[in-house]
């Protein structure tokens, strides 16, 4: 089976860049991680592009296979996504890729 490349692509106002990296290592990333459902996960901010109104940020997870990932998704993203839009509404804007792992 594949291993799963869940990407969730971040630009973040400046504003609030320093405490949301801040929470995103501390608080959300382990959280997710807690789930079970990731076997790695990488952070890593996007070189070249217009930062006039925020930095960009790519947060990468590694599942082992789609069928863990489909459970995270059903049991743990709803939530976790709810406390992100939750402290930072209206201060970011955000999408998510999902990959195969070659």
């Amino acid at each position: 089976m594949s291993k799963i490349l869940y990407n969730v692509t971040v630009k973040i106002d400046h504003d609030v860049h320093e405490d949301w990296l801040r929470w995103m290592r501390r608080v959300h990333i382990p959280a997710i991680m807690e789930t079970g459902m990731f076997i790695e996960h990488r952070i890593s901010r996007l070189l070249g592009t217009d930062e006039s109104d925020g930095f960009t940020y790519s947060i990468q997870y590694l599942s082992p296979n789609m069928t863990t990932y489909q459970l995270y998704q059903e049991k743990h993203a709803y939530l976790l996504q709810k406390d992100h839009q939750d402290r930072y509404k209206g201060k970011f804007v955000a999408f998510r890729t999902l990959m195969k792992v070659l």
